[in-house]
């Protein structure tokens, strides 16, 4: 096949995967318009339609779905031979792309991976913040980052941070205002500031637990962000109760800014996981980005929460 029928058919499966003219010309480094020149020259040849356009999106024809399917896999393969030239350097070198949620980012994979850069100059990292827990293969994501029952069977996973748990708190003069909550249907009756994600466009669920009863309770409220950070700012500018991880509100909570309510009711999350697809290889650029966050016994138990003092000490014992 010439050459440049081959540039043609990386260019399809670039737009076919990005399910945009706009970022696949960015990420090909062309204009849109040869892009899309590019398209219909390659559909031209092959007699067939590849991609259905609209106004508002673009996705494979039913032939475009299965011309992805058969080379797709060949271009990635392509792609990671490529990469492991590296080996044969001295340094690690290449581009890792992450995809995780707000809070992975800044508690495990920024105060982990920023030091380590510093001595591979070679190696780039792209952080992607997204809640919506999607595909990493069909995004042409190297890596991903969900809690450890969030990871799908078929993929190899890391342990890359502690167990750690979510808090309920508002302002004082919230709680003047409103009772404390004593049971998640209580909540009902209350102000939640709460998020809604993006995969389903529905609010997130508080996953609360006691003595083994699981709820999952759907809160209503004023205001609904896409970040925990967000949220945070309307809980301590007295707009109701919200729910966010506990390191970020505990300091609010040491200065009497925030109370916490429904403590016995907020249970530990097994930790943050690293995880890839079986059938990639591991480049050097990623085993840099592996071994700096792969997660390690915390040297000074002092310091983790009580009730993941407890539950540490607990599994000490067990071994």
């Amino acid at each position: 096949m010439p050459r440049e029928n081959i540039n043609d058919l990386l260019a399809f499966v670039a737009v076919a995967r990005e399910g945009s003219f706009t970022k696949a010309a960015a990420q090909l480094g062309v204009s849109q318009s040869a892009l899309s020149h590019t398209i219909r020259g390659l559909e031209a040849r092959m007699g067939v339609r590849l991609l259905s356009r609209t106004t508002r999106s673009v996705s494979p024809t039913e032939a475009g779905a299965y011309l992805l399917a058969r080379i797709g896999p060949g271009f990635d393969e392509i792609e990671s031979g490529v990469a492991a030239l590296s080996d044969f350097r001295d340094t690690p070198r290449g581009h890792v792309r992450i995809t995780t949620a707000e809070h992975a980012a800044n508690t495990v994979l920024w105060p982990k991976l920023a030091p380590v850069m510093q001595r591979y100059p070679d190696v780039s990292i792209e952080i992607n913040v997204d809640y919506g827990l999607g595909d990493i293969v069909a995004q042409r994501f190297d890596m991903g980052i969900r809690l450890g029952d969030q990871v799908a069977k078929d993929m190899i996973a890391v342990r890359i941070g502690p167990d750690w748990r979510m808090a309920i708190v508002a302002t004082p003069d919230y709680l003047q205002r409103m009772p404390a909550p004593q049971t998640p249907q209580d909540l009902a009756a209350h102000q939640c500031i709460t998020m809604r994600l993006p995969t389903h466009g529905g609010l997130m669920a508080w996953e609360l637990e006691k003595d083994g009863a699981a709820v999952q309770v759907r809160v209503q409220g004023q205001w609904v962000f896409n970040g925990s950070r967000a949220m945070l700012r309307a809980a301590l500018a007295g707009y109701g109760l919200t729910y966010v991880p506990e390191d970020m509100a505990a300091p609010h909570i040491a200065q009497g800014e925030l109370l916490r309510v429904l403590d016995d009711w907020c249970q530990p999350f097994s930790g943050y996981h690293l995880y890839y697809p079986h059938r990639r290889g591991m480049s050097p650029a990623m085993r840099v980005v592996v071994d700096a966050l792969r997660h390690s016994e915390v040297a000074n138990v002092a310091d983790l929460p009580a009730v993941l003092r407890t539950k540490h000490m607990q599994e000490i014992q067990r071994k």
